[in-house]
């Protein structure tokens, strides 16, 4: 069977050497699974952005097929040429029996278009809690809130990361979902951890990285380290981010992280702070826990952190700063509460059991 997974900047994190390019934890996921189902004898394409790689090249048995370049075309008319016309010429060389996207934009509509006009099956999974609420979508344009609606009203199956975003799809869009947790990456080996608090996020607004940064000075004897890259729209913040970051003694920001590298910064810190008002299930939760790195984070999704004592759920900064402050200088609950971590990870993580409701879905709606 053919699967081919649209996720334009998927491919830094499938060829390492276009790593110098900026990714979220959707691509980490897209690709995760694409090559989970490579190694289960599926046949797997991507298409993904031009960023100067031969069209067809082919990566870990992935086939990726090149579809335009991120800012080519001129304003209005590259809506249709370069990105309808290159993505619709790229998915018909996939050619596949199923088609699988996450995140919500216009490219749901697309994708959407072409499956039905070549009678292809679509699978969409959200990427984030905004995806499913009309009224909080991340989509700039009506234009593309609507393709994207549209799409979703279309798609044969739709996946979700939380009971929370199920319940939020049914009610605004009347559209049933399956809960699918998410792959991870197996842990490094352990290193030294010489770094009290790591924080990784794509640099804009709604993640807050400027609690970030207050709760550095509000703890001037800890060593934070920042990683984030700068993101379209948000230019002005991640300079303004690095700049004050630059002025705090205590904190290191290293800015954007190639994918490849992170492992070593999870390993090596003995907590993760999330600061975002609004996420999915971060990915990032997910990479702390299987190094064993507790989370102190203002966004739970379906109470997990607090549930299973991952670290601490917080409700305000100076509960985030108490309880940073308790992991960091009580080793024996701090060991405990990696222990935990770890043992969650294996418990609930492990990649036969989280991939079962994808290959379910494929088989469903392919076979029905």
């Amino acid at each position: 069977m053919k699967v081919c997974f649209v996720g334009m900047d998927n491919l830094p994190v499938l060829a390492e050497e276009f790593n110098a390019h900026g990714i979220g934890g959707e691509q980490v996921q897209q690709t995760l699974l694409a090559k989970a189902l490579a190694r289960r004898g599926f046949e797997v394409s991507m298409v993904v952005y031009d960023y100067g790689q031969p069209d067809q090249a082919e990566w870990d048995g992935i086939t990726t097929h090149r579809s335009f370049r991120q800012a080519a075309g001129l304003p209005l008319l590259r809506f249709v040429y370069p990105r309808w016309v290159k993505t619709w010429d790229a998915l018909r060389k996939a050619d596949a029996d199923v088609y699988y996207l996450s995140c919500a934009g216009m490219h749901l509509g697309l994708v959407s278009l072409f499956c039905s006009r070549y009678h292809r099956k679509l699978i969409f999974r959200v990427a984030h809690d905004s995806d499913c609420t009309p009224d909080a979508l991340l989509i700039k344009y009506w234009r593309d809130k609507k393709l994207y609606e549209y799409g979703l009203r279309h798609a044969h199956r739709i996946l979700v990361q939380t009971q929370r975003q199920h319940a939020a799809m049914l009610a605004n869009y009347r559209r049933g979902s399956t809960v699918a947790r998410m792959l991870v990456q197996s842990s490094e080996k352990p290193v030294e951890r010489t770094v009290d608090v790591l924080w990784v996020n794509n640099v804009r607004q709604f993640k807050r990285p400027d609690l970030l940064l207050a709760l550095a000075r509000r703890m001037p004897d800890l060593r934070f380290r920042m990683i984030g890259g700068e993101q379209p729209g948000s230019e002005s913040l991640y300079a303004s981010i690095a700049a004050d970051a630059a002025r705090i003694q205590n904190l290191d920001f290293l800015g954007r992280v190639p994918y490849h590298q992170m492992a070593q910064h999870y390993a090596g810190a003995r907590v993760f702070v999330n600061t975002s008002d609004s996420e999915g299930f971060p990915n990032s939760y997910l990479q702390a826990w299987i190094h064993g790195t507790p989370a102190v984070a203002f966004f739970d999704p379906d109470d997990v952190i607090r549930r299973e004592r991952l670290g601490h759920a917080a409700g305000s900064m100076d509960e985030m700063e108490q309880r940073v402050r308790e992991l960091v200088s009580d080793h024996s609950q701090w060991r405990q509460c990696s222990e935990r971590c770890r043992d969650f990870m294996d418990r609930h993580y492990a990649e036969q059991d989280v991939i079962a409701p994808y290959l379910q879905g494929i088989q469903e709606v392919c076979h029905g």
